[in-house]
């Protein structure tokens, strides 16, 4: 049987992201391949969340703080660059958030990222076939433009990203001795456990299905201007429940 081999393209940028695993001594993981973007490419950051249309998405990794709240914001508002190449499969390229056009399509999106100190944000949906994951986000805190081979590259790391994604052996890890970053995926790693668990428990309290459960718990979010994981955190503690026809309760006791 013939064995399909990658293109030049695709085997240089898996070489930067082996390269990149191997100076943490670990298996290749999907923080290798953000971290070999940003180092390839003309932006400052990257994250990646995983996605789905029967479940809730969740961060994955990032490499910096900016990345991690472009992730959370737009998980919590549902809407910006990522969400749109999830739902479209399309790469969503904003070479510069401040443009009129943006704040239209993403009338809060666009301000809280620029907030962040994020000025142009990439997305980019992982696919195979019909199965689309996840997405990896870049950003810059300048205007950027990605010429024709940067973007080839940025789609080559987003294929790159797709297959460790998918592959059960591979997992997220920050650097050794990388006290933020260790502390950060730590964080990341009980994400998508607490939404869900949260989300499993607003089913009970409103007696709706999964995706209006998530939608409620996003947008209490939201209103409060807290993150969604905050807010998660909340319910699974029972600080906080939610009740059909009325506001969410606080109770600010600790159980015994």
């Amino acid at each position: 049987m013939t064995r399909v081999m990658p293109n030049g393209r695709s085997a240089r940028i898996r070489v930067l992201v082996a390269e990149q695993a191997a100076r943490r001594g670990a298996r290749v993981g999907v923080l290798d391949v953000c971290a070999a973007a940003v180092a390839s490419l003309p932006v400052g950051g990257a994250g990646m969340s995983a996605m789905s249309r029967t479940a809730a998405s969740h961060p994955l990794c990032s490499t910096d703080d900016i990345s991690e709240q472009l992730e959370e914001l737009q998980l919590t508002l549902g809407e910006g660059p990522c969400v749109d190449a999830f739902t479209h499969g399309a790469a969503i390229l904003t070479p510069d958030l401040r443009t009129g056009e943006l704040q239209d399509c993403w009338p809060v999106f666009a301000d809280a990222a620029l907030e962040t100190g994020a000025l142009a944000v990439f997305a980019l949906p992982l696919q195979v076939g019909g199965i689309c994951p996840g997405v990896l986000d870049l950003h810059a805190q300048v205007p950027v433009r990605l010429d024709p081979e940067e973007l080839a590259d940025a789609l080559a790391f987003a294929e790159v990203a797709t297959l460790v994604l998918l592959d059960a052996r591979v997992e997220a890890s920050a650097p050794p001795g990388d006290g933020a970053s260790e502390e950060r995926m730590a964080d990341l790693g009980g994400y998508r456990a607490e939404i869900s668990q949260a989300t499993g428990m607003l089913t009970v309290q409103l007696g709706v299905g999964i995706d209006e459960a998530f939608v409620r718990l996003r947008a209490h979010a939201y209103a409060q201007g807290r993150r969604v994981t905050a807010v998660a955190a909340d319910v699974v503690a029972h600080r906080l429940r939610f009740s059909a026809g009325a506001e969410p309760t606080r109770d600010d006791e600790e159980d015994t």
